[in-house]
């Protein structure tokens, strides 16, 4: 891990009021895997974000908009957020992200087929839509037309909307986990 963590007694009066929102929305959101340590400390991407509170407040800001910008199914979400950890091997993103597919219906050996940089072949046909859209835009260059056209079919303008802001954001999510090798929890696989 490149930046130290923060515990909450080494908050400057600066990070204080990102910490304590950051801590409220993912205790809010997130209880498959592990956000902070016992001591309060603020783990994964937000961990980073605390490093500069006027920039991580705009970050943090942007998730909790996508957090709000629902139009997608919970399944399809989930899909392409480890598309794009996979993507990047983004270790954090996969361990976190993994736990919340399963909690919404994603089985084991999809997940492991989406971590092996692969298309499992019993995914629905919305949650399919949803890789090819998110694989496709990994893979650089305009969105094929067909792929997008597919996609507002079955999800809508602002269903799809989210699915390419969801692709731009955990690519972010995943820069900043590499980037700043901030690894799995202990007991995290």
């Amino acid at each position: 891990m490149r930046l130290a963590l923060v515990p909450p007694s080494k908050l400057t009066s600066e990070q204080l009021p990102l910490y304590e929102d950051m801590k409220a929305g993912i205790s809010a959101k997130y209880d498959a895997f592990t956000t902070m340590r016992d001591d309060g400390t603020i783990l994964g991407p937000w961990s980073a974000w605390l490093h500069d509170p006027k920039l991580g407040t705009a970050i943090w800001s942007v998730t909790k908009a996508m957090t709000r910008f629902r139009h997608l199914p919970e399944v399809s979400r989930q899909i392409v957020i480890l598309v794009v950890g996979t993507r990047f091997r983004a270790a954090y993103e996969i361990y976190a992200h993994s736990a919340v597919a399963k909690g919404v219906g994603v089985t084991e050996d999809q997940i492991a087929t989406i971590t092996a940089g692969k298309r499992p072949a019993d995914l629905s046909e919305e949650a399919q839509v949803a890789y090819d859209v998110a694989a496709d835009l990994l893979n650089g260059g305009v969105l094929a037309e067909a792929a997008y056209q597919r996609a507002i079919d079955l999800f809508g303008q602002l269903g799809v909307e989210e699915l390419i802001y969801l692709v731009g954001h955990y690519c972010f999510v995943s820069m900043t986990l590499n980037g700043f090798d901030i690894p799995v929890p202990d007991g995290g696989k």
